[in-house]
């Protein structure tokens, strides 16, 4: 906005000037001044209504670009001192035509038709024809050299701003992804730790919990009944053990859940880990579906949508271990054109899904799948098992075709 109150002022500055030369001719009675006037007065009239607004409005600066050549070439052929016009109007050109062919082509019409129009006004004078050819020769050369050096300076600063733009949205990213692993790295520490403390501790009590049920069966007389009363302390015994189970199950779904997974011999076969890790710690068992890994990716870094998908997984599996009592569970792996879709469905006991969900598990697997452009449906009636349904953008094919790619979540290889 600042750049173009330069060009009006400028502009106002040209007409003013050329009002001032017409206006003195006029007096002394030179040309024919009323037509230079009359000129200068239409290609003001037109810069107000057209011009002004050319600077941003492609289609009208050309309207005031012919204008103006019009104009220009009906002053200078009333007097030919009015030539100061191209002063300003060369440059007009390079400014209201974008292009810088049509930039140049423009500034050679407007020489041709000043030089034609000062031959005319000049036509009385022997060197009238040279005289107008050598200036606007001049002219032209003049402005066609500092017309391309502005433009390529100006695209320099296109260039240097766009990379600048770039250079500042990978700092961004960088800077992103590396709170993101920060926070990766910080939730796998925890899990070591919970697994070597809490879950170890945790198991230690569920132990003696059973090795005191054990020594108070032996120490206790038999009863008279052939099933007696148990003791309070035989039932504070079992409530410990039944207590200490439940923990112990809630630490080991959060190590799980939060645990580091390799993704090194790809997607496939990361699944089938888990699934038979899972089988192994609940005994509920669990079938994966999933196109075979090819020899490329198990050679290649972990796609975005690889790494989401697994903790996605891995977050479900939780749930199930926590909340379902299922007996079996099925995870299955499509692709399709440019989606890839997880479906993680257990016969467990259900919920009522369209009631709020509490706690961050479900919630914090939208947020991570939302996070890289894709959406997660839940299916589930109260003793009908769940369903719950990944589906991402394929992430990896827009990395290797250049287009930004979302924050990778945290993976070990």
């Amino acid at each position: 906005m600042n750049g173009n109150r330069w060009w009006h002022t400028l502009f106002a500055v040209t007409m003013a000037v050329l009002t001032t030369i017409a206006l003195s001719n006029l007096i002394q009675g030179h040309g024919d001044e009323i037509r230079a006037l009359a000129a200068v007065a239409l290609l003001v009239v037109a810069y107000v209504t057209l011009g002004r607004r050319g600077f941003s409005d492609e289609r009208l600066g050309r309207g005031f670009a012919i204008i103006l050549v019009l104009c220009s070439g009906v002053a200078v052929s009333a007097d030919a001192s009015m030539a100061i016009i191209q002063c300003i109007a060369m440059p007009l050109m390079w400014i209201l035509l974008p292009r810088i062919r049509d930039a140049v082509i423009g500034n050679a019409v407007l020489a041709l038709v000043i030089g034609a129009a000062m031959t005319w006004s000049l036509r009385r004078e022997s060197d009238g024809a040279v005289q107008s050819i050598l200036t606007e020769a001049l002219s032209f050369a003049g402005s066609l050299a500092l017309g391309l050096w502005i433009s390529r300076i100006a695209e320099l600063s296109e260039e240097r701003a766009r990379l600048v733009d770039e250079l500042r949205a990978a700092e961004a990213q960088v800077e992103a992804l590396g709170r993101q692993a920060g926070i990766t790295s910080e939730r796998e520490r925890w899990a070591r730790d919970i697994h070597d403390t809490i879950a170890q501790s945790l198991t230690g009590l569920v132990m003696l919990g059973q090795r005191a049920q054990r020594e108070l069966t032996a120490a206790a007389p038999r009863p008279s009944g052939p099933s007696g009363p148990s003791s309070p302390l035989s039932e504070t015994l079992h409530l410990l053990e039944d207590t200490a189970r439940e923990a112990l199950a809630e630490t080991r779904s959060l190590v799980a859940a939060t645990a580091p997974v390799d993704l090194g011999a790809g997607i496939t076969a990361a699944l089938e880990r888990l699934g038979a890790r899972f089988e192994r710690e609940t005994g509920v068992a669990v079938g994966v579906v999933a196109p075979p890994d090819t020899a490329q990716a198990k050679h290649r870094s972990p796609r975005d949508s690889d790494v989401v998908l697994l903790r996605c997984a891995q977050e479900a599996l939780a749930n199930v271990r926590k909340h379902s009592a299922a007996s079996a569970v099925e995870m299955r792996l499509t692709e399709t054109a440019g989606h890839v879709s997880l479906t993680i469905r257990d016969d467990g006991r259900g919920f009522d899904a369209t009631q709020p969900l509490a706690g961050f598990g479900l919630n914090g697997m939208r947020e991570r799948v939302s996070l890289v452009g894709g959406h997660v449906e839940i299916q589930s009636l109260v003793g009908d098992g769940t369903i719950v349904s990944v589906t991402l953008p394929d992430v990896g094919e827009a990395s290797a075709s250049g287009r930004p790619t979302p924050l990778r979540a945290g993976v070990t290889a």
